[in-house]
C-alpha cells in the first residue's frame, strides 16, 4: 500500500469534471491509491454548467455502488458530494443531504449574495474575478473579504458536513486585485476566526491542491498551515482534481509543508472510518 495515498475531492462528468467515474478510478489504481472519494458539485434549485442535476443524485449513488463492488479488491472507494452553503434554507443541512446515502460531505462556499442582493460566482479565473469584483461589488476587496469569511462562518456554524472545502478559495485572486491584502489585520482575522470555528466544531479541514500546478498555491495557504499545528486542527490533503491525470498533482507538496509546520498526521478512510494516519515521506 503506498502511504497517504489518498484523495476525497473530485469532479467527473456528474458536474464539471472531464471523465467518467471509473476513468479516475483506475487511475487512481494505477498510481497506487488506496482509497479514493468521488464528490461531485451537489444540485442546486437551477440548473448550472457546474452542478449535478437532483434527478442524478440517486444514479449516481447507484453507479458508486457497482464500481465499490467491481473494484472491492484494488481500492476502497467512497461516495461523497460537495455541497455549497448558499443561504439559511440552501445549505450541506438541507433535508435532500441528510437523507442520501452519502459516506462523507463537503461543506463549500463558491457563491455569495452582493450588496444589490444578487447572487454572484465568486469560483473564477483570475482576470473575470477581477471583472466581477469591480461590476458586481464596486471594487470593494476588503467588503468581498468580509462577506466570504462571514459566509464561511455561517456554513461551520449551521454544519451538516465532515470537510471543509477549500476555506480561503478567494486568497489568490483577491491578492491579485489588492497586493497585501491577504496579509492585512482584515484578512489574518478572518483566517485566525474561521480555525477556531473548526476546531470547535469538529470538523477535518481540507488541505486543497487544485492550484498548485498552475498557480504554485494551496486552499489553505501554507502560510497558515502553523494555525492548524497550534489549533491541532485534523486535516485531509485533496486534489479537488477535474481530469485524472491531475488525481495527485501537489499533494507530495502539502504533505512536506504539513511535515515542516510540525503536522504529522492527515485523516485517512480506512474501512468506512475516519483515522488519523502518520504522514510518510
Amino acid at each position: 500500500m503506498n502511504r497517504n495515498l489518498t484523495n476525497y475531492h473530485s469532479h467527473t462528468l456528474y458536474c464539471d469534471g472531464h471523465a467518467h467515474i471509473e476513468t479516475f478510478i483506475k487511475e487512481a489504481i494505477r498510481q497506487g491509491f488506496h482509497s479514493y472519494g468521488v464528490s461531485p458539485h451537489a444540485p442546486l434549485p437551477w440548473a448550472t454548467r457546474w452542478t449535478m442535476l437532483e434527478c442524478e443524485m440517486p444514479v449516481f449513488i447507484y453507479e458508486m455502488n457497482q464500481l465499490k463492488e467491481k473494484y472491492k479488491d484494488s481500492i476502497e472507494l467512497y461516495t461523497g458530494m460537495e455541497i455549497d452553503y448558499i443561504d439559511e434554507k440552501l445549505n450541506p443541512q438541507a433535508e435532500l443531504f441528510r437523507k442520501a446515502r452519502l459516506d462523507y460531505r463537503i461543506g463549500s462556499v463558491h457563491m455569495l449574495y452582493n450588496p444589490s442582493g444578487e447572487l454572484v460566482d465568486v469560483d473564477l479565473h483570475p482576470d473575470k474575478f477581477k471583472t466581477m469584483l469591480q461590476n458586481k461589488f464596486g471594487n470593494d476587496a476588503e467588503g468581498l473579504i468580509d462577506n466570504y469569511f462571514t459566509k464561511i462562518k455561517a456554513m461551520l456554524q449551521n454544519g451538516g458536513f465532515d470537510i471543509v472545502g477549500h476555506i480561503d478559495k478567494i486568497s489568490y485572486n483577491i491578492e491579485n486585485c489588492r497586493k497585501g491584502i491577504t496579509e492585512s489585520e482584515q484578512y489574518i482575522k478572518h483566517i485566525e476566526d474561521v480555525l477556531s470555528m473548526v476546531k470547535e466544531k469538529g470538523y477535518i479541514l481540507e488541505i486543497n491542491t487544485k492550484a498548485y500546478e498552475k498557480l504554485g498555491v494551496t486552499y489553505l495557504g501554507t502560510n497558515h498551515f502553523h494555525y492548524i499545528k497550534e489549533l491541532d486542527i485534523p486535516v485531509t490533503v485533496n486534489s479537488d482534481s477535474h481530469y485524472p491525470e491531475l488525481i495527485n498533482a501537489g499533494r507530495q507538496y502539502a504533505l512536506s509543508k504539513l511535515k515542516e509546520s510540525g503536522i504529522n498526521h492527515v485523516m485517512e478512510l480506512h474501512s468506512g472510518k475516519w483515522e488519523e494516519t502518520k504522514i510518510y515521506l
